[in-house]
């Protein structure tokens, strides 16, 4: 009974206690449960405002002006196997092995490709255990000076300008326990201008996402050449 009520009230805009007929008197209980109830309005149609973003055909993603869609297409090889030859990736592309040639000295000329490198595993090699230092900094202090004292220890992996609580999020691989006793107590914490640090310990690491590759691929339009 109460579901039906509150169907009424959405539907006439108002409770069902409250509606009256033409004679404008109001009605008495009896009356009101003889009184059939008003039908449910008929829906409006959707308006821009209502309706909510329609699902929008997939269009290209503006690129910026020094590639096109055939840099990110040539990208997409380079980060799936930076060891793919010339001929290989211009094959798959439909070009010539100097066109392809000349389109990644482009890239690195321009800065979107900044180098080759080996990816290391580094627990492999007795440096299992990452940690996160969080800094806050002295009120005042010489924050680049610190950024460098931290970026200069070889333990240290990777420094983060950061908002919130903390001022510096400070990543960094050791061995052990003990490893990160030293590095706390005989240098992070001798840098001038640190005020206090919290330490967080990983427990473990999950599978490394492809992160470059995934984002590349995402500013590729449907379709394009070289990739499936």
């Amino acid at each position: 009974m109460q579901g039906a009520l509150y169907d009424a009230e959405v539907a006439t805009g108002k409770s069902p206690y409250e509606l009256r007929p033409r004679g404008g008197h109001r009605l008495s209980s009896p009356e009101r449960r003889r009184t059939p109830a008003a039908p449910p309005a008929s829906p409006a149609p959707p308006t821009a405002a209502s309706a909510g973003p329609a699902a929008a055909p997939s269009e290209p993603r503006p690129l910026p002006d020094a590639v096109d869609a055939t840099d990110l297409a040539i990208l997409v090889h380079l980060l799936q196997d930076a060891r793919a030859s010339l001929r290989r990736i211009g094959a798959a592309v439909g070009m010539s092995a100097p066109a392809v040639a000349e389109r990644i000295g482009r890239l690195e000329r321009t800065g979107v490709v900044r180098g080759f490198r080996a990816e290391v595993d580094w627990s492999r090699l007795g440096l299992g255990l990452v940690v996160y230092v969080g800094v806050v900094a002295e009120q005042g202090g010489e924050q680049p000076d610190a950024v460098r004292a931290l970026r200069a220890i070889p333990e240290v992996e990777d420094v983060e300008v950061v908002t919130g609580p903390l001022d510096l999020l400070v990543r960094l691989r050791v061995r052990d326990h003990q490893h990160l006793r030293e590095c706390l107590f005989d240098r992070i914490w001798k840098i001038p201008g640190l005020h206090r640090t919290e330490t967080f310990i990983g427990l473990g690491r999950l599978p490394p996402k492809a992160f470059d590759l995934e984002l590349a691929r995402s500013l590729l339009a449907p379709g394009a050449a070289g990739v499936g």
